[in-house]
């Protein structure tokens, strides 16, 4: 047991860096705007960048694990991620047009990213054998994952006012104890001697689609529309927050911070509470995308900035208890054989949230703040539908058994 908690903390640095390595540029992207001298919507390329390329390479790394191992695909992607944060640093600090050197950076990013956090849920599934003690580490890396957003807006500030491209180049040192932590502490049960092919492959895909599909599209959907919420949101709040209220620097960092700290903190509690309580699950991920909707609704009627950051921080409690029930439920829900796979497919969902929300938010609040929450809120109003009839878990139970 004592090893299984060092391994899952080696785990659990994973999501925390690979979230700090993105969401730490969020409060520092208008000072990049400036520096560089670009619009709005260039400048939320760099998270859309990263996010777009992991989302092809996702499914391949998430196959390439079954088949290989986790720890074997893991640890270079880290070392990928880290090179690509040196790219971008050292492009924007030596350059004095760099913005494209600091795309491909990202880009390269990118392509790390995709064999590293989305193999960390099947990962912890493979360690641990009772569904309870899976659910409360997903929690736990989920929580990593939230808390990355925690320090992200701080960090990043702290960092950026000393230079501005300084969040670039700490990416490799925090990729690199990533790695020495994995490496070292991660003890990854053995694979089987037989090695899936491709065409087996995509037969037990079409086969798990065929009996899981439903759940698992909603599943799927539900992640895509956190994210989207997430880094959509916080996009628009860190824009305003230095344009609107002219609140810069380290004291922007704590204001983004409590949204996320709200987050983290329901994480952290949702995956310690949800057991192997499927049903709860879905309750939990219903309620919690309802109160999402209804905060981002009122956002768009305030004018009040402490208004904002309340509802803000109420909406990310709702995606604080979703996201640990999502977790459990794609992972406990699919045999081991074909974990990597399917999780990696719900972490590319994920990364369209992730790349689509900047862009579509800088877009959107040029009409209005009105446009911009209304537009947010109808998406989650596909969410919790999807929540309230597409998962069924006495259904995902006796299907699920069936693919096995």
């Amino acid at each position: 047991m004592k090893s299984n908690t060092w391994s899952l903390f080696a785990i659990a640095s994973i999501p925390l860096i690979m979230t700090l390595g993105n969401s730490m540029l969020i409060p520092v992207l208008p000072s990049i705007r400036n520096e560089l001298q670009i619009t709005s919507f260039q400048v939320s390329l760099l998270i859309t960048v990263y996010s777009a390329v992991a989302i092809f390479l996702i499914p391949i790394a998430g196959y390439m694990s079954d088949r290989f191992g986790r720890k074997i695909i893991i640890i270079p992607s880290l070392l990928i991620t880290g090179i690509g944060g040196l790219i971008a640093g050292l492009g924007a600090w030596w350059l004095e047009n760099s913005y494209v050197v600091i795309i491909l950076g990202r880009a390269l990013q990118g392509v790390g990213a995709a064999g590293a956090f989305p193999i960390v849920l099947p990962l912890v599934g493979d360690i641990y054998k009772d569904e309870s003690e899976v659910s409360k580490s997903l929690g736990v890396v989920e929580t990593a994952n939230t808390l990355g957003k925690v320090l992200s807006p701080i960090l990043g500030s702290i960092l950026a006012f000393v230079v501005w491209f300084l969040p670039f180049l700490t990416i490799p040192v925090l990729c690199a104890m990533s790695t020495l932590l994995v490496a070292f502490l991660v003890k990854s049960p053995k694979k089987k001697e037989e090695k899936i092919t491709f065409k087996h492959f995509l037969q037990n895909l079409k086969k798990i689609f065929h009996h899981n599909g439903r759940w698992l599209a909603a599943i799927f959907a539900i992640g895509c529309i956190c994210m989207f919420v997430i880094f959509g949101t916080l996009f628009y709040l860190s824009d305003i927050l230095e344009d609107k209220y002219h609140i810069k620097g380290i004291w922007k960092g704590f204001v983004i911070a409590i949204p996320s700290g709200v987050l983290c903190l329901a994480s952290f509690l949702t995956g310690k509470k949800i057991g192997e309580n499927k049903k709860l699950m879905k309750w939990i991920t219903f309620s919690g995308i309802a109160i999402v909707t209804v905060s981002l609704v009122v956002c768009g009627f305030v004018q009040s900035l402490y208004w904002l950051i309340g509802l803000i921080s109420t909406a990310g409690i709702g995606i604080g208890v979703t996201l640990p029930c999502l977790d459990a439920l794609i992972t406990e829900g699919i045999d081991k054989a074909e974990r990597g796979t399917i999780t990696s497919i719900y972490s590319s969902m994920r990364f369209i949230g992730v790349a689509v929300g900047p862009p579509l938010a800088s877009i959107l609040v040029k009409c209005s703040q009105h446009i911009l929450f209304y537009s947010i809120a109808g998406t989650c109003v596909a969410a919790a539908l999807l929540a309230l009839f597409a998962i069924k878990p006495k259904e995902e139970e006796s299907t699920a058994s069936t693919a096995k």
